[in-house]
Order: C-alpha cells, then structure tokens, then sequence
C-alpha cells in the first residue's frame, strides 16, 4: 500500500439483494485519492464474476449461485504513472429477500411526470411549471430478463381528475423494429420485451403521448432516449486473415515493415472496444526469437534486431494477437492473425569467378566465335540486378579483339571474338575479367565489388587465303601493242609463314582473251593486240582477273584484278556523220551540216579537216563543202539544178593526230523535189529516208511467208472437203436395212493369201482359164466354183503398153457392163464364203417391205447401183 492513498476499509461489504445477478450494480468501492491527481485504475481478482468501472462501481459480469456463506473477492486500485498498487478484500453476503422488497422495489421505479401545459391568467398565457428535461435511461446490452422488464412509468398530473391512456411512439415500439418496448396504457408502466443488441441500435428515441378516452390530447409529448449500455461480448477482428509485408534484408533496428488492423464491433470508446496487439510467436528464431515488435495500439510492426539475411532466412511467420479491454488478458477477447514477411534482396552479395584461370581456343581470322565460358557465383537473389553479372576486359586486349556477354539465364560470362585474330601476329591472348553486377553493392558491404580472373586464349593456325598486293594493280600501255609482250608481274603472297606451300597462278577473267600468266612466277604476257576503242574497254580501263592457289589442306585461293590503262594511239579514221542526207534540186535554200566520228581520243580525234576529192570532177563541179569549225562543215550544191535522185558524195575528213590520219568517208546524199518550207515531196522518200536494204527485204520475206501459209490452209481445205463427200457416198447406218454388218479392214485372204503372181499385172492377156486350173486349188478371192447363169462374154481388151491403161479400160468395161459379177477377178474383194444366212437381196420383196417409199434417187447414183435401180425404183415391172 502507498503512503496516504488507501480505502477506507480493508474489508467491504457488500449485500446481494438475490440468490443471482448479471451484470448488476451492486455496490461502489471509494479510494482515498491522497492528492486527488493520480489516475487510478481498478481490477477485480475475478474478473470473470465480476467488473469495476473506473468510478468504481462494481457489477456483476456472470449470473451465479451464492450460497449462505460469504463470498470474497479482491478489488485492485493501481497508479497508472508510478505502478503503485493497492488492494481491498470484498465480502458479498447473500440477503434473504422479504415481502416488502417488491414492494419497495415497485415503489423504488422512476416516475417520468408530464410537465404542466401553460394556462390562461388574466388574459395572457402564463407557464406554471417548467418544461422537464428527462435523463436519458441506460439499459445494459444483453439481459437476461425477466421479460418485459420494467424501465420507468410515465405519468401525468391529470390523471386525478381524468381517466387517461398512455401510449409510446418511434423505432422500437410502433416502428421497425416494432415490439421492443411497450407501455401499459392504464398505469404508463413503460417495459422492453427482449435483450437488446448495441452493435445492432445503440440507442433508441420514442415519444411518450397521454390523450383521454375520447383521444383528445391531454399532455404535450416527451421524447425518451434510452441508451443501450455496451457490454463486451464481441472479440477482435482482423481485416485479413494473413497479412503480408516486406523488409529489406540489413536493415536497422526501428525499421518499418506493415501494419496489420483488427477492429471490434463493441464500443471502441470504452474498454470493450479499445485493442491491444501483440506478437505471440515468430517462426523462425534465427537469428534472434525476438527481430520484430508491434506497436500496441496502432498495430505497426517494425524491426528491433539487426541481423536479417535473405540468404540465410528469406521469410518469417508471425502469430499476431489482439485482444480487447485494452489488451487485459484476464477478462480481455482475443484473436489471432498470421503476418508473413518476405525479407526482400539487396546486393550485399558480389559475384564470384568459380576459377582463377580459365582456357579457350579459337581459330584464326574467325568471328562471332565463342572462345571460352566463365562462370560465377552470387549468393543474391537470381535474376535480379542484384544478381545479374556484368563483366568487362581490364587487360590483354588493346585493339579490342574480344567481347564478353552474359548468358541471362545462366549469368555466365561468353567470352567472344570480335575482330579476326591472326595467328601469325599474335598465337596467344592473356585477358583480364572482372565480373561485378548491375547494380552498386549496398552501403556497409566489406566485401569488394567485383571478382576478376584471367582468360588463357590459344590461336590455332589455320590455311588462309593468297593475296594479290596490290589489289587491284593498275599499270598505263599504249594500245596497239602487239601478241607476245610482256606486260607485267602479278604475284600472291601467302600469309600462312609458318606453313611451306606453292602458289600456282590461272587467268579467271579476261573478256577480250588478251593476256595469259605463267602458273608459277606470275607474269602477264599479251596474245592479241590491245585495242582501246574495244567494247571491252571502260574509261580507257580494261580489266582482268587472276586466281592465285595454295596446295595446303584445303586448299585456298585469293582473286587479284589487273587494270591496264591503255594509251590511245591515232589508229582510227575519222567517218562523216550523218552518212545520209536530204537536199532539195535547188541549191536555195539548201545546205547539209556534217560533221566528223573518230573512235580516237584527243589529241588523235578533232579538230578535222573536211574536203572534197579531185576525182570524179563531177563532185567538185557539183558540190562545195565549207567548214564550220573544229568539229562540223557545210555541204551545199554548187550548180543550180541537180535533177533528183540519190548521189554518193565521197569526203576526205582528215583528224589533228601526230601523224594525222585520213579518210575517204562516202555520204550519200538524196536530192528531190520541195515545197515552199524545203521538205522533200518525192514518192521516193521513204526509201531515201531511213528504209535500207535490209528492211526491203526483210518486208518481203513476211509477204512471201504470210502467201505460203493462205496457200496451205487453202489445200488443207480442199482435202477436207473431198474426204467430207467421200464420207457421204456411204450409207447412214440408221438407215442400212441389213441384219448383218459384218465389216473387214484388210482387203485379201489373209496368211492363205499372201503368194501373188505379179506377172499378171505384167501381161494380163496371159491369165489362164478357170477350166484350166486344178480343181481344189484356187484363191479365195475368186469366183466360186458353182452353175452360174451365162451372160454375155466381154471382148478382151487389145494389150496395152502401161498397166495403167490397162486397169482404166477394164474398169470402164465392168463400168458399162451391167451383167459384170462383184467378183471379177482383177478387182480383188473380199470374199465372205458361201451359204450367209443372210440370204440373197434378191430375195427381197419389194412390195413387202417399203413399197410406199420412192427409190428413184437410186438411178441417180450410177451405174452399179443399176441392178437396185431396176428392183426398187423400176415401177409394175
């Protein structure tokens, strides 16, 4: 106990007016406040049975059973500056209840009296009483009844001299919810029917009205607020379930990380709702069980302890309790929530080379090759900037040969070449790496920055290339220069020093086949004569391309271009030009500008010199040239008619080369008739204007071709008419009354057939008779051997010289002979046997089949469509 400050009795007692209570006033413990500023804040032994407000009123929290025997408790009363504490034993005795209790607690209720209504004095309103301000009723959350229980009776004054009727209004009587709270409207006995709920109303606002029995309105009406006392019968409830948060791995004490927030659905301005937080475990507890503390009210976690490593512990649990009556374990609802926090990257970690040295090889002259992998090690988080691996050459490579990359996946270091390395040069490279990352390491890190390591790389020598130096090769020769001549050397070298090969020379392109080189000392030597007006020559540039091959394995080559600038010489004439020309008979107004083509260059070309030649004396008489300038001169006729027509006017034109060369150049000049603007209006002009020789000919051979072929399409056509009428001498099947066709496309007797005696052809007048002819041995063309009737014997016709004329005349004879059989025997047909069942046609009866039809076309068709001209179309005979 603490000096001055105590209770006025160490023992208390309390009465308890029946056998249970829940959460009913009982009694209120003083305490001597010693200089009356301390704040004191009381707690009860058994917080579970019972509750003391911070006035001191003690209630009962539970309904329980007291028995005869007291009953003890201890109330605490305890400083909340200096800690001190003091305490005060309670007794609780049970009272037995007495007749008169009811009625002295029926006669303990409130009354809530009307106030008096104003009333008229003298004439002026005049208030007698003033208006009451009713205390608003505090009913505790949660009661057990018993229902309706009792709040306050509502009264008027003139219920003495009237009879009168009470009734309430407002949310929890007449409106939703409806029923909580009733009034008796005889005696204004105002009860609530059930447990009320805070969290659901808090408070409830009803209306008191008092009205006679003709419910006339005696009183004004009071308002009633009734207040619903919280009780703490809701836990703590977090927003989430799991709260997730971060932290930087090293950071320092006092650092924050999250916030978790639970709230509750009690009064948060009392102690029901006033949260406490704290942490009840932390999983794991390495490096320290304690890394974290929360602030508990706000629910704020931060860092209390250094040492968090993400590579050692990369996530920790925490079990987070809140918990209400402003955290008092005792009588305090809990509940829990889990907050996970990550602790996140941060480069305290460099990288490391898993090696010291490392080797690679890479051909000579070879690019985009890589030579080696290097390899390190980082403890930070992969695929971060933390962790990615930047590495860089410090040495070996002045000229920039190599190139490192990282592999994103793998963060090693490829080390590849850039630029073609040369064995010969250089057969070893000895680099210096350095890996560090991306990102600077976090401030505090004793470790250094980067790793460094060095790269072995080996050259392997390999065959390369002969090259021509220099390349292209330019040398100046005059053109003109005759076969034989040796121009130039054009040799390779082979940079491969360090390996004995022989370089062989061939010509890869010489478009003009001037030149040729020694396969072994590579000189160029000429085999024709080098022209530098050839079309082969550009800009005075001919050009020519050699091979140069090595024997090693395999075998390489290079290319090497020769450029010979060629000289000119004065070995081109200059010709007229233009070589044809127009020029009216009359020599007014008439001239012809001319003017020189030399193939040479200057000084070998212009200025020219233009003149005409003394013989034939008819061009000088005729024709005078006159010169212009260095280039150009004027033709014109000298006489004044020349009758039209084409003339070949020779020129001498004469070049400024040293010497100078001449050229007798023929122009060929048409003179015709003109109109009045000089434009020549000859027929001839076409010929004269541009149609040469060639073209003339070339117009006649399509006129000739365009004839032959009108000629093939017209016999084409004529054949297909006469095979079109031949088709038309047979007859159309539709039409054929035959039953049986039976059709042959060979015309003899088939392998019996095959011995003919061409000497009857040769001197038909010496065919045998048949009666001469063996009997079993005969052709099967022939006549058949059976009583025939006799028709008359045709004379034999006089020899003829021609086996042509032969086979006429025996044609015209069966022809005009209509009695002549089918089977003579120099038309040659093929013979069908004997016995058809077809029978003869001349078993066929006309009148019985066909008679109405008109067969006289018949004698239309000739003579040997007689025999059925005369059986169809021969009339009653």
């Amino acid at each position: 106990e603490g000096t001055g400050c105590h209770f006025p009795k160490d023992i208390q007692e309390a009465p308890s007016p029946d056998s249970e209570a829940f959460y009913l006033f009982i009694f209120t413990v003083k305490f001597s406040n010693c200089n009356g500023k301390r704040k004191v804040q009381y707690e009860s032994s058994e917080p579970a049975d019972f509750k003391v407000d911070e006035d001191g009123m003690v209630y009962a929290v539970r309904s329980f059973p007291l028995s005869s025997e007291h009953s003890k408790f201890l109330i605490y009363a305890q400083d909340k500056e200096t800690q001190e504490k003091w305490q005060v034993a309670v007794k609780l005795s049970l009272r037995p209840a007495l007749p008169e209790d009811s009625v002295k607690e029926s006669r303990e209720i409130e009354e809530i009296v009307f106030p008096r209504q104003v009333t008229k004095h003298n004439g002026y309103l005049q208030r007698q009483k003033r208006d009451w301000v009713i205390p608003p009723i505090n009913l505790p959350e949660n009661s057990r009844g018993p229902f309706p229980q009792e709040l306050v009776r509502i009264r008027s004054d003139r219920d003495k001299n009237l009879s009168l009727r009470y009734s309430v209004t407002g949310p929890g009587a007449d409106q939703p919810p409806t029923g909580i709270f009733i009034i008796n409207p005889i005696s204004g006995q105002l009860s609530v029917t059930k447990p009320l709920d805070r969290e659901l109303i808090a408070r409830f606002h009803l209306r008191a009205h008092a009205v006679d029995i003709n419910g006339n309105q005696v009183e004004n009406p009071i308002d009633i607020v009734i207040n619903v006392i919280d009780m703490n019968d809701n836990r703590p409830e977090f927003l989430h379930q799991v709260w997730n948060g971060t932290v930087p791995e090293g950071s320092k004490p006092g650092t924050y990380v999250m916030t978790v927030t639970a709230i509750d659905a009690d009064d948060p301005n009392a102690l029901n709702g006033m949260l406490r937080y704290r942490i009840l475990s932390q999983a794991p507890s390495t490096p320290s069980p304690n890394m974290f503390t929360i602030n508990n009210e706000t629910g704020d976690i931060i860092t209390v302890a250094a040492g968090l490593d993400r590579e050692k512990v990369q996530q920790y649990t925490l079990i987070i309790q809140a918990t209400d009556m402003e955290g008092n374990p005792t009588y305090g609802l809990s509940n829990t929530a889990t907050a996970v926090i990550t602790v996140t990257d941060v480069n305290d970690n460099p990288p490391e080379f898993t090696a010291m040295t490392f080797y690679g090889e890479v051909p000579e002259n070879r690019v985009d090759v890589i030579v080696a992998n290097l390899t390190v090690t980082d403890k930070d988080q992969p695929h971060t900037p933390a962790w990615n691996a930047v590495y860089r050459i410090s040495g070996g490579d002045p000229a920039g040969r190599f190139a490192i990359q990282t592999d994103p996946n793998s963060n090693d270091g490829l080390v590849t070449v850039v630029k073609p390395i040369d064995f010969e040069t250089n057969r070893m490279y000895v680099l210096t790496v350095a890996a560090e990352n991306q990102v600077p390491l976090a401030k505090g890190i004793q470790h250094p920055p980067q790793s460094t390591a060095t790269v072995s790389v080996t050259v392997i020598d390999v065959n390369e290339n002969p090259y021509f130096a220099p390349n292209p090769k330019i040398i100046r020769q005059e053109e003109g220069l005759h076969a034989g001549t040796m121009l130039t050397t054009f040799t390779a070298q082979d940079p491969d020093r360090y390996m004995q090969q022989n370089i062989r020379y061939t010509k890869l392109s010489d478009p003009a086949n001037w030149l040729k080189i020694d396969s072994v000392n590579g000189q160029i030597t000429t085999i024709a004569v080098l022209d530098r007006e050839s079309p082969n020559v550009k800009n005075n540039i001919y050009n020519a391309t050699f091979l140069a091959s090595d024997n090693g394995i395999p075998p390489m080559s290079g290319t090497g271009t020769l450029q010979i600038y060629l000289l000119d010489i004065n070995d081109n004439a200059p010709q007229v030009l233009p070589q044809e020309a127009e020029i009216c008979e009359t020599p007014d107004p008439n001239s012809i500008n001319i003017t020189a083509l030399d193939y040479d260059i200057d000084p070998n070309a212009g200025p020219f010199a233009f003149d005409l030649p003394l013989s034939p004396v008819t061009i000088k008489r005729n024709w005078t040239i006159t010169r212009l300038n260095g280039d150009f001169a004027q033709l014109n006729l000298k006489i004044k008619f020349l009758e039209a027509g084409i003339y070949e006017v020779p020129i001498i034109i004469t070049d400024s080369g040293n010497p100078p060369k001449s050229n007798i150049s023929i122009l060929r000049v048409k003179v015709c008739q003109c109109d009045s603007n000089g434009d020549c209006t000859d027929v001839d002009r076409i010929v004269g204007a541009g149609l040469g020789t060639g073209a003339i000919i070339a117009i006649l051979l399509c006129i000739i071709i365009l004839l032959i072929l009108v000629l093939m399409f017209v016999v084409w056509m004529k054949r297909r008419d006469k095979e079109r009428q031949a088709k038309q001498l047979l007859i159309d099947p539709e039409d054929d009354v035959r039953d049986n066709i039976l059709k042959y496309d060979e015309e003899g007797g088939g392998e019996e057939d095959q011995d003919y005696d061409l000497s009857q052809l040769q001197q038909p007048d010496t065919v045998e008779p048949d009666a001469i002819k063996p009997v079993g041995i005969r052709r099967l063309d022939e006549r058949p051997i059976h009583a025939e009737p006799q028709y008359p014997v045709r004379s034999a016709a006089p020899h003829p010289g021609d086996i042509g004329d032969f086979i006429n005349e025996g044609l015209k004879a069966a022809d005009n002979d209509p009695t002549a059989p089918p089977y003579d025997s120099l038309l040659v047909f093929d013979y069908e046997g004997s016995g058809s069942t077809a029978g003869s046609l001349s078993s066929l009866n006309s009148s019985s089949s066909g008679g109405e039809q008109d067969y006289d076309y018949l004698n239309d068709w000739g003579p040997r469509f007689k025999k059925l001209a005369d059986m169809y179309g021969g009339g009653d005979d």
